[in-house]
């Protein structure tokens, strides 16, 4: 038992396979355990019981692309901010919210503001390290035509009241 302290012992049916091949494919096996530990966990990617095919191959697809933006921000942090998890960072950005505000006008109309949070320090400092930048706020949206407003109820006169 003291002879093996601190060594793996893999077993394999592979035929005429080296030990560095098996290696390298025991180190995939716990990349793709890991990236389904993510899909699980920080992605909340569950599973669900589509009964259309398209809708599955959506699902898989959507699942597959959130799996590819996660390894993408981990070799990122790896380079820019070593010591961050992608966890870590989600968790960062959730604080970040995007809303509509929006204005009735006089004409019918509704002026609409889509505007997100201001950073918090924590996150100013992340997005500087990742370098990134948080978008300007976008200009507000006016609809061309004013809408109509709701037609008044029109009360049938054995009815009390409308």
């Amino acid at each position: 038992m003291r002879q093996r302290e601190g060594r793996y012992l893999l077993r394999s049916n592979l035929t005429a396979s080296d030990p560095a091949n098996l290696w390298t494919f025991y180190l995939q096996l716990t990349q793709v355990e890991e990236a389904f530990k993510n899909l699980k966990g920080d992605l909340a990617v569950r599973p669900f019981h589509h009964q259309d095919l398209e809708r599955i191959e959506a699902h898989i697809f959507i699942a597959f692309l959130a799996s590819c933006l996660h390894a993408t921000l981990g070799r990122r942090l790896q380079d820019l901010a070593p010591g961050l998890t992608p966890r870590a960072v989600l968790e960062t950005f959730a604080a970040v919210q995007m809303l509509d505000v929006r204005i009735p006008t006089i004409d019918g109309r509704e002026v609409v503001l889509t505007r997100h949070t201001q950073p918090e320090r924590e996150l100013q400092l992340l997005l500087h390290k990742l370098k990134l930048e948080q978008p300007a706020q976008p200009p507000p949206k006016t609809p061309a035509e004013p809408q109509r407003p709701p037609e008044p109820l029109q009360c049938r006169p054995w009815e009390r009241s409308c």
